[in-house]
């Protein structure tokens, strides 16, 4: 049998597709997604490689084991997806609460359960959360709920799938994101707060992504890189 696939959820943009060039440059096959089949494929030839894109979408978890049917034996799965919510309990909006709940557990979960025979035990798992449940904010009610569900989720998903490993990754501010790069203010700002002086940059959580996916006795962990912003 062949090592198998990467598989990138979410590999489409930012910090998703620096994983995918990333194993892609080690010359095996990668797949990433994206909530559109065409932007999905368009992301796979820029690349190049062994890399192809599928579409489907996280919060439509009916539609995620039908898009992945082609996908082989997979020996590295990274769910980055993510998306934003702004929303308060004062004003909440049910709609975009239940969209993202659903992206991110719901969906994650189904993704790893539309796969599951295609692992083995030297599959390795990476879920990505976020800082918000360690730091909440005005208007990451939801945002803060479901990162710390992905924590929840990391930790049965270890049981479940033994000896498969099963780590979360939780990124603060990543400075050179094509989210923030558009926010040089706001950057300073929690620069200046980093006790490292500097902010986390894609390449620092491609390189705790590959830890994780990569260090045989690293499972259960929930990896924080912020600079011990969380500390402050």
């Amino acid at each position: 049998m062949s090592e198998g696939a990467t598989v990138v959820v979410g590999g489409t943009r930012a910090i998703g597709l620096e994983i995918v060039r990333h194993y892609a440059t080690l010359g095996g096959e990668v797949v990433l997604t994206g909530r559109d089949a065409e932007a999905a494929a368009a992301a796979a030839a820029s690349v190049g490689g062994a890399v192809r894109g599928i579409g489907f979408d996280l919060a439509r978890p009916e539609s995620i084991a039908p898009a992945l049917a082609g996908v082989g034996h997979v020996h590295r799965l990274v769910l980055a997806a993510i998306d934003r919510d702004a929303n308060t309990v004062k004003d909440y909006d049910i709609g975009r609460a239940i969209r993202l709940a659903t992206l991110k557990l719901v969906g994650y979960t189904e993704v790893v359960h539309a796969l599951l025979d295609r692992f083995d035990d030297a599959t390795s798992i990476v879920l990505f959360g976020g800082m918000a449940k360690e730091r909440p904010y005005p208007g990451s009610t939801t945002v803060s709920t479901v990162n710390g569900g992905i924590v929840g989720l990391t930790r049965t998903l270890v049981e479940e799938l033994r000896p498969i490993r099963v780590n979360s990754l939780h990124p603060g501010i990543v400075g050179d994101s094509p989210f923030w790069e558009s926010k040089p203010e706001a950057v300073e700002n929690y620069r200046s707060q980093s006790p490292t002086g500097r902010l986390a940059t894609m390449a620092d959580i491609v390189g705790a992504t590959v830890f994780l996916l990569e260090n045989g006795s690293v499972n259960g962990v929930e990896l924080i890189v912020d600079g011990g912003w969380h500390c402050r």
